[in-house]
């Protein structure tokens, strides 16, 4: 019997082809797993980049505590330090001494204290001084009502200015700075006295002008004392109003160098030269003879000489001329001694 001869396969062949079957298998296996194992990790690491990035915002967002506590104390610093400023510049402006119309300081009763002490003096008489501003507020009466019978009242009121008029801020090496009184000032005001009432109205502080006052007239003729809380602010300017002293102004005079301080009544304003401090001055007995010439004529109305001599730069230079002329009629004419002089 015949038999085909059909070649089989080599058992060394198959093996071979089994173990690349399963090898070619298991690299694929491994591939895979690889990829997967790959996408995993990239998936966990974006989900971590994420998680990351979410906290990062997060605390971003939300300040640390030691952050907070820097920005508190620095607020704390600049709050603190704006106080000592606001204090430091309150000590400055009301403690500083008063000043001149050159800018220069005018020494005091205090200016003898160490500098830390004077300030702190005068900010505390400062405010003491605008704390009595505030509750005793201006009256429309600044003076008292006229005195009545029997006691005497003057029939004329003299309100006299106190810088340049009466005293004079001055300068030396030898004192430092002082106010100086004026020459006539006490012939002046011993003779006023006779026929006015004396009073010193003043932009100048009640602290300065007081002591100064109780210097110049020990005898007290000076009745009353009005000093800046007295006057009217307008324009930036401390006035005199008039109408708040309570008395009568056909019988009113105001001497004073600076025409603008009366602007309400120019009329009721006798202006001088303003004394700078010479030696040499005579004006105050000029001026006490031509206060003495009208109150001797028994004027009902003041200002009607007033006006006359406002319309001269330098008025009592023109009394004077005034009397000159008079005196000389006079010597001409014997006769006419009862003839009244135009000022008057």
């Amino acid at each position: 019997m015949f038999r085909a001869c059909v070649p089989r396969p080599c058992k060394r062949l198959m093996r071979c082809y089994d173990c690349s079957s399963f090898s070619s298998f298991d690299a694929s296996c491994r591939r895979e797993m690889r990829s997967n194992a790959h996408t995993h990790v990239s998936q966990r690491t974006m989900g971590d980049n994420g998680r990351k990035s979410l906290m990062e915002s997060a605390n971003s967002e939300r300040p640390s505590f030691g952050a907070s506590r820097t920005r508190r104390y620095l607020g704390y610093t600049i709050v603190l330090g704006s106080l000592c400023s606001t204090v430091l510049w309150a000590v400055y402006e009301l403690g500083k001494p008063e000043q001149d119309q050159f800018g220069r300081s005018i020494e005091d009763e205090l200016s003898s204290l160490p500098v830390l002490q004077q300030y702190l003096q005068r900010m505390w008489n400062s405010l003491h001084y605008y704390q009595k501003m505030l509750e005793e507020p201006l009256t429309t009466k600044l003076l008292p009502d006229v005195l009545c019978p029997p006691y005497i009242q003057p029939p004329y009121t003299l309100v006299l200015e106190m810088r340049d008029i009466l005293v004079h801020p001055d300068w030396t090496y030898q004192t430092g700075w002082r106010f100086k009184k004026r020459p006539g000032v006490d012939h002046f005001l011993r003779q006023c006295s006779k026929h006015f009432e004396i009073i010193v109205y003043t932009a100048e502080q009640g602290m300065t002008a007081f002591p100064i006052l109780d210097a110049l007239d020990p005898n007290g003729y000076i009745r009353y004392r009005l000093v800046r809380g007295a006057t009217q602010l307008l324009d930036g300017q401390h006035i005199k109003n008039l109408n708040h002293l309570n008395r009568n102004l056909r019988r009113v005079i105001v001497i004073d160098w600076d025409r603008r301080a009366v602007p309400l009544h120019p009329d009721n304003t006798f202006a001088i030269t303003r004394w700078v401090g010479n030696d040499d001055d005579v004006q105050l007995f000029d001026l006490a003879a031509f206060l003495e010439l009208i109150a001797e004529h028994k004027m009902d109305d003041v200002r009607e000489v007033l006006h006359y001599y406002r319309q001269f730069e330098d008025p009592i230079e023109q009394f004077k001329k005034n009397q000159r002329k008079l005196l000389e009629l006079k010597q001409e004419k014997p006769d006419s001694e009862g003839l009244k002089i135009k000022c008057c």
